[in-house]
C-alpha cells in the first residue's frame, strides 16, 4: 500500500459514492488505475464493506447506550454463546473483548428507556453466565465517525 491508496482510502471513507473520475483527479492517476487499486483493495479485504452512515434519530433510535459486561464464567463455550448472542443481535451496534475491569463493552441503540430496559431483561437478565453490567447512556454525541485516520 503506498501513498496513492491511503488517498484514495481517505477519499471514500468520507464518501464511498465518489466517482472514479473524481478519485482520479485527487490523486493524479488514470480511472482505469483508479478502478483496479480500488479493486486490489477490495479483494484484499482491506475495504470490507461499502455501507450508508444512518442517523439513529429519525429512525426512532432515542438511546444509545454503552455497557460494560462481565460474564461469570471463563469457560470457552459459555464466553463464546455470549460472543455470538452479541454478534447476532440486531440492537448491538459494536461488540469489543476488552482488556480490563470488565470482558467485554457493547454499544446498544433503543427506542427509548422502556425499550433499553427490556433489552436488558432479555439480554443480561435472562442469561446466567453474566455476573454484572454497567449501563452509561450517552447524553450528546460529540463524535461519532467510522474514518479511520490514515
Amino acid at each position: 500500500m503506498d501513498a496513492i491508496d491511503r488517498k484514495l482510502l481517505d477519499q471514500v471513507q468520507q464518501n464511498a459514492k465518489t466517482s472514479i473520475q473524481s478519485l482520479a483527479e485527487t490523486t493524479g492517476i488514470s480511472t482505469a488505475s483508479v478502478q483496479r487499486r480500488m479493486r486490489l483493495l477490495r479483494d484484499a479485504g482491506v475495504i470490507r464493506r461499502e455501507v450508508a452512515i444512518l442517523d439513529p434519530k429519525p429512525l426512532g433510535l432515542g438511546i444509545t447506550a454503552i455497557v460494560a459486561v462481565e460474564l461469570e464464567r471463563d469457560r470457552v463455550d459459555q464466553i463464546d454463546a455470549f460472543k455470538r448472542k452479541a454478534r447476532e443481535d440486531r440492537q448491538v451496534t459494536h461488540f469489543y473483548c476488552i482488556a480490563g475491569d470488565a470482558d467485554f463493552i457493547l454499544i446498544v441503540m433503543a427506542q427509548d428507556i422502556g425499550d433499553y430496559e427490556a433489552f436488558t431483561h432479555r439480554f443480561f437478565f435472562a442469561d446466567k453466565n453474566v455476573r454484572k453490567f454497567r449501563t452509561s447512556i450517552v447524553v450528546s454525541t460529540e463524535k461519532a465517525t467510522s474514518e479511520l485516520p490514515i
